[in-house]
């Protein structure tokens, strides 16, 4: 589906120049060449395009030549992670999961497929030698720092492109949430998410902040409770776009379900930017997934690990 379609959805061009993200990619270390980068995403059986952001980032990160070799492998669909090395050209590799939180797929399932994880350890080193691969396994993009400025560029680009009648607020007069899914199983996905609101909070930029999820307190649907201000922005803290994000969340936030699904089947946006809900004016931005600044974080993440080559030592 072409989510780019509904006028005055800001869907078609929601980029801002980036502020403290600073590009890297001109000056990584030559190591790099030298070097095979997989991207692990989750990918879907029946969404082809919940791996649109992996497959989009990679190409990214192949165009600029920055690594010898880039390679995409996922968790539900091919490639998989399991038979991923094999194609691997370079004896140094460097394994970066797109996934938002730490968490049994970046703790379990993906070091498991690796082969990171021996049937009887409890845990397992982030730098190993797999057969002919020096294997480095990175920390998830969604919890890097730098996911702080993307997260707020989302809030600010969707009210920008999206101006209600009496003109742009402020980001000063934003209520900003950033939504998340929750388990009772993980508190690291919570954690993600909390990390990110406190990073937002100290920031200054925006009136307030808060954290909401589908399945733990505080609720989606809470934000018309919480919110400071009558601006809400709710930001989708996931890697694509899905059942989740294009669904569940804006019939949470009070959308009409027959509506939402009319929307899509006609390639729009779920979520009428903005939405009026007296006395809220109320924006639903993408899922970060796609952000152009994502190949930065996949580099920092490469380079956190780049500098203990020498030693086999992880972080």
């Amino acid at each position: 589906m072409d989510f780019c379609k509904d006028r005055g959805e800001g869907w078609a061009n929601q980029t801002l120049a980036p502020r403290q993200l600073s590009p890297i990619v001109s000056s990584v270390p030559s190591i790099f060449s030298d070097s095979t980068v997989v991207l692990i995403g989750h990918g879907s059986t029946l969404n082809r395009e919940s791996s649109a952001p992996t497959r989009q980032h990679a190409e990214t990160l192949r165009r600029r030549g920055v690594f010898g070799q880039v390679l995409e492998a996922y968790w539900k669909q091919e490639p998989s992670i399991s038979g991923v090395l094999r194609g691997a050209w370079h004896p140094t590799v460097f394994v970066v999961p797109l996934f938002i939180s730490e968490g049994y797929f970046t703790e379990q399932v993906i070091p498991r497929e690796l082969g990171l994880v021996s049937a009887d350890a409890a845990g397992f080193e982030r730098i190993q030698q797999i057969g002919r691969h020096r294997v480095h396994y990175c920390g998830p993009v969604g919890t890097h720092p730098s996911m702080t400025e993307i997260l707020a560029r989302r809030a600010i680009e969707v009210v920008r492109l999206n101006p209600p009648p009496h003109g742009v607020p402020d980001p000063s007069d934003l209520s900003v949430f950033i939504a998340g899914h929750g388990t009772g199983n993980s508190e690291n996905s919570r954690r993600a998410i909390e990390d990110q609101v406190e990073r937002l909070r100290a920031s200054g930029r925006f009136h307030d902040v808060h954290g909401v999820f589908m399945e733990e307190e505080p609720r989606i649907a809470d934000c018309y409770r919480l919110a400071g201000t009558r601006h809400i922005v709710q930001v989708p803290f996931f890697i694509s776009d899905g059942l989740h994000s294009y669904e569940d969340i804006p019939v949470l936030l009070g959308a009409d379900a027959a509506e939402v699904q009319r929307r899509l089947s006609a390639g729009m946006h779920p979520w009428l930017n903005p939405t009026f809900r007296d006395p809220h004016w109320v924006w639903y931005s993408r899922s970060i997934g796609d952000e152009s600044n994502l190949p930065e974080v996949i580099l920092q993440r490469v380079r956190e690990l780049a500098g203990d080559c020498s030693t086999g030592r992880g972080q």
